[in-house]
Parts: C-alpha cells; sequence; structure tokens
C-alpha cells in the first residue's frame, strides 16, 4: 500500500458521487461511494440515495441508476452521519472534487452538519504531475495508466479508479514529490495573527473537547466556543481553513486567542463533555447546547374517574428518570403546548378534554364544529376511546424510563462515564475517582445529555455500580 500522507494523518477518502443532474442546492445525490485508506487498511462503502425528484432518462442510461432502484433508497438525511463519520478528519479525493464536495457539503448543511475536510482533486493533481498531457478526465486516466475499470459511472465503481490511480502514480514518483504537490493544493490552515502555532504543538488527533479563548481585561480567558470530535487536530485545523462561509465563522477565527483541549475515551465521552462545558462555561458562540431552566414535559396520569389527563410539569420538579408517564421534552411551556395542539389536530383529539381551551360541560367544542373532533367533549365518543387515541398519539414523545436501581457505568475504552437517572455524575478511570464521582450528587436533569445517555446505553458496555452511602 502506498505510504499515506503526513498532510492527512486522519487518512484518505476516494469519493465519487451520482446525482440526477440537478444542482447541488437540491437533493440530488442518487449514489454515493467512498474508499477509505489508512493504517488499519482499506475500506469500500457505497449506498444508493433517494433523490427529491426523478432520474432523467439520459442519467439513468449514463449511470444504469433507475427511479426503481432508489424508490426504497434512504434520504440523505437519514446517512448523513454515517458518511460524516467516512470523511471526518480525512483528505476528501475525488475528480473534478469542486462537484463532489459541493454536493455533499449542501447535502450535509442541510441535515443540519458542517463538515470542513481539506480536499484534492485528481484532475489538478494529474496536470501537476503530467503536465505533458492535455487532457486529464477519468477516461483519459483510465487509458493513460492501465486502471482496471469495474463499474463505470457508479460511485463506488469510480472512487476505486481513483484509489488505483493513487497507487499508480505512487509506483512512478517518489513520496516526498506527491507530498509537496499535494499540500500545494490543498494549501495550509493559515492560523489567526493573534493564535501561537506553538499552542498546537501538542494537538492530538484523538477524541475530546476543544475550547476557544478570547480576550477578556486582557486575558486570553473568554469562553468563546466548545467543540468536540473524534479527530481534535484535524477538527481545530479546520476552524482556520480559508474558506470560511460566514462571517459568524470569521469572527470566531479571528476572536481566538488561546486554544485547550481534553482528551476522552471516545466519541461518548466528548458528547457528554462538550454538553457539559458549553451549559458550565456559556461560550458565546454556542448556541445549541445551552442551559435551558423552562424544560417541561406533558405527564400523562387518570383523574379520579378514570379519565385521561394530561399535565405540564417542569424538568426542576421532577425526578425524570423514575417515571414511565412522560412524554416529550420541551425548552419551553409555548413549545410543549404547540407541540399538544398539532398532535390534537393530526389525531382529531378534543382540545378542551386536553385543556388547552376552556369548556362548558357538555357542549360541542369549536373543533367539532370543525369536524376536527370526533366528540367525546359532548358524548359523542367515549372517554375511555378518546384516551386510547391520546395514548397512541403521544406514544413517540415517550421518555425512556431509567432501568436500573441506582448508577450505573457506561464503559468506553479504559474509562466508566457514571451516570444516574439520565444524569451524568463524571468520567472515572480508577476506583479512586469513581468513588469520587459517586459521591458528587446528582445534578440538575438535562435534555442534551438525556438525549446522548439514550443512545450511549444501546451501544456502550453497561457496569452496575453502588449507590452512594448516605451522610453520617
Amino acid at each position: 500500500m502506498p505510504p499515506l500522507l503526513r498532510a492527512a494523518p486522519g487518512g484518505l477518502a476516494f469519493v465519487d458521487i451520482e446525482t440526477n443532474g440537478g444542482p447541488a442546492q437540491l437533493e440530488s445525490i442518487t449514489e454515493i461511494g467512498i474508499v477509505q485508506v489508512d493504517e488499519d487498511g482499506v475500506r469500500e462503502w457505497s449506498t444508493l440515495v433517494r433523490p427529491a425528484s426523478g432520474i432523467p432518462d439520459y442519467i439513468q442510461r449514463l449511470t444504469g441508476i433507475d427511479n426503481d432502484m432508489v424508490a426504497d433508497a434512504p434520504r440523505f438525511a437519514e446517512i448523513a452521519d454515517e458518511v460524516f463519520d467516512r470523511l471526518d478528519g480525512r483528505l476528501f479525493i475525488a475528480h473534478n472534487a469542486r462537484f463532489d464536495h459541493g454536493h455533499l457539503r449542501a447535502a450535509f448543511r442541510r441535515a443540519g452538519l458542517d463538515i470542513r475536510p481539506q480536499v484534492l482533486c485528481t484532475v489538478k493533481l494529474s496536470r501537476r504531475l503530467f503536465p505533458e498531457h492535455r487532457h486529464h478526465g477519468l477516461d483519459h486516466l483510465i487509458t493513460r495508466h492501465g486502471l482496471v475499470v469495474s463499474d463505470r459511472h457508479r460511485a463506488l465503481g469510480d472512487a476505486t479508479l481513483l484509489w488505483q490511480f493513487w497507487q499508480k502514480i505512487h509506483d512512478r514518483f517518489a513520496p516526498g514529490h506527491i507530498e509537496q504537490q499535494v499540500r500545494e493544493l490543498i494549501g495550509h490552515p493559515s492560523l489567526p495573527p493573534h493564535l501561537d502555532a506553538e499552542q498546537l504543538a501538542g494537538l492530538p488527533d484523538a477524541p475530546g473537547v476543544y475550547l476557544f479563548y478570547g480576550e477578556r481585561d486582557g486575558q486570553a480567558s473568554l469562553p468563546l466556543y466548545v467543540g468536540k470530535s473524534t479527530r481534535l487536530r484535524s477538527r481545530v485545523l479546520s476552524h482556520f481553513a480559508a474558506d470560511h462561509q460566514s462571517d459568524r465563522e470569521l469572527s470566531l477565527s479571528q476572536q481566538v486567542r488561546r486554544i485547550d483541549w481534553i482528551e476522552t475515551a471516545g466519541e461518548i465521552g466528548a458528547l457528554l463533555k462538550e454538553a457539559e462545558l458549553i451549559k458550565q462555561l456559556q461560550p458565546t458562540h454556542n448556541r445549541l447546547l445551552r442551559r435551558n431552566r423552562d424544560l417541561c414535559t406533558w405527564r400523562l396520569a387518570t383523574d379520579i374517574v378514570g379519565d385521561w389527563r394530561l399535565e405540564l410539569l417542569h424538568a426542576v420538579d421532577l425526578d425524570f428518570g423514575r417515571h414511565d408517564d412522560l412524554f416529550g421534552l420541551f425548552r419551553s411551556r409555548r413549545e410543549a403546548i404547540n407541540r399538544l395542539r398539532a398532535l390534537a389536530r393530526d389525531h382529531a383529539l378534543c382540545p378542551p378534554l386536553l385543556g388547552l381551551e376552556k369548556h362548558t360541560a357538555g357542549a360541542r367544542c369549536f373543533d367539532f364544529q370543525l369536524k376536527r373532533c370526533r366528540g367525546a367533549c359532548n358524548g359523542g365518543e367515549a372517554p375511555a376511546a378518546h384516551g386510547l387515541r391520546l395514548i397512541e398519539a403521544l406514544h413517540g414523545l415517550r421518555l425512556e424510563s431509567w432501568s436500573w436501581t441506582g448508577p450505573i457505568g457506561l464503559r468506553e475504552g479504559a474509562t466508566l462515564h457514571v451516570v444516574d437517572g439520565w444524569r451524568y455524575l463524571g468520567s472515572a478511570r480508577e476506583e479512586g475517582e469513581l468513588a469520587d464521582v459517586l459521591e458528587r450528587g446528582r445534578p440538575t436533569f438535562d435534555m442534551d445529555i438525556y438525549k446522548i445517555l439514550v443512545k450511549a446505553v444501546k451501544h456502550l458496555p453497561v457496569v452496575p455500580l453502588p449507590a452512594p452511602k448516605a451522610p453520617a
């Protein structure tokens, strides 16, 4: 296998996509193929993608991908996380890379993700290495270098051709010469003028959290931004790429005076530490994970005559993990009520019986007159039937109850993430650290931590832990 580049410590990703011919602003991707190359070897991956519109006949003839083939394929948003993980931290290599990278980056943005890989175009690389040739299209490279075609105009087939081309040029040129050409083509991230490059000397390409600080009272102590990555160095350097896409990103890079980082055992540890630090430090450029003191949920209970009723409870008044009758997490009372109104409308539930409107007993509600209520308000529908439909409507919002009698540890590498009642107490590597974490007490319930932990318990080994001793 050709040597990896020092300019790409995270490895290489040879990428090709197929589209229905539409622009990047629309959901046009029909197939993605990726060949990952790193110290662990070579891995191939591909998937069909369902676009927002049909595939024209001429595209079907070119690629062999027709509308029937993508009818049951996932939308890009459904596979965005997996594609992100396969590309994140790697050198993105594609033929006419601006096309592939542009479509994928636009698709990631629609899915709420932002990826900033270093990008290498093999057309430009071929021109650098073989200036005597006029044409550098993929078909020309196939003929010129004797590349073996397996599935031309299919994403993985074309991505494999790029990997073959990469091996061919390493047979012909010294690795140092190729490294120099690649560095010149992908450029180097230019650090902000007030940031000392020495600060990055020890930054590892490992999982963890990074912290950007700006100037406050003459000191680099103002928290600007907290982020996480499975490859810290690559992610931090990507912030300082020359192609800032927004004034906010440019402003952040210009304000940075100091960078700190904390290594974690893996991705879950990074996610937990990121959420914890954002709420603790309140960085000026973080928005999504800021603390929310109005967190609330709907609780479903029965009254004295057995009718179902809903009550809105706030997180500060409730031990979330100990109940199995809670539905939805909402950042405000307004958000909770609006969601309940939407459920009432979609499932023909009676708004007065849900507590959304005042109502005279036995009278028809306004929604009944609009044929959006089945008459539970005036006896036209049995209360039990209305209650069952309410339970069905709420099913997708049901919160996970805590299944353990006490705290647990989620093992990630050599680290235990200590959790109790969906609250993150801390992480420990040694027995002494574990005892300290268990004695800290349980913090308030946090929605972002809850979402991380609900996924984590499905993937990480669970270790039951002893309950902390009560103070004497």
